[in-house]
């Protein structure tokens, strides 16, 4: 007998960051790869990561992924990492330039969206964002409760 997988999460999704679509207009997304160390990966198999605060920067041509908190791995020794370490992102060098022209605009800032193992490799979504107002949380609330109203409404007829 299959099992039934969930429409929400597929089994491959690690940790969203449902709070960022809140609070930020998502403009463009990228996917990009994580240098991680041996503990870090393991406890990202065991999804033990948060991405509330995170945020992504580039400096000197890199991209850096900062204040993404991994749990220690429990069974790690000594050789466990620090939680709130900088991770780099791994993007092509077209893609840095592009999001580090992106976020020279005013209130433009890179978000993790999405953390993910793709072919057994850890990726994360990064969305270029800039922040909402308090006037366009509510409008984009309101907007999602008429279209619950209307699908609950043709799923009658």
């Amino acid at each position: 007998m299959a099992k039934k997988k969930s429409k929400k999460t597929p089994d491959n999704v690690l940790a969203q960051n449902r709070k960022a679509r809140h609070d930020y207009a998502v403009t463009e997304t990228v996917e990009a790869g994580l240098v991680l160390t041996g503990t870090e990966i393991k406890s990202l198999r065991e999804r033990r990561v948060n991405l509330q605060d995170g945020f992504a920067q580039i400096r000197n041509n890199e991209a850096w992924m900062m204040n993404v908190h991994i749990s220690e791995y429990v069974q790690g020794n000594r050789f466990n990492h620090d939680p709130l370490r900088n991770r780099k992102l791994l993007l092509h060098k077209k893609e840095i330039r592009r999001l580090g022209q992106a976020t020279m605009d005013k209130g433009v800032t890179l978000i993790p969206l999405k953390m993910y193992l793709k072919h057994g490799f850890a990726k994360v979504l990064i969305g270029v964002a800039h922040g909402k107002r308090e006037y366009d949380k509510r409008q984009t609330i309101k907007r999602r409760e008429q279209d619950r109203e209307i699908e609950r409404v043709m799923k009658r007829y």
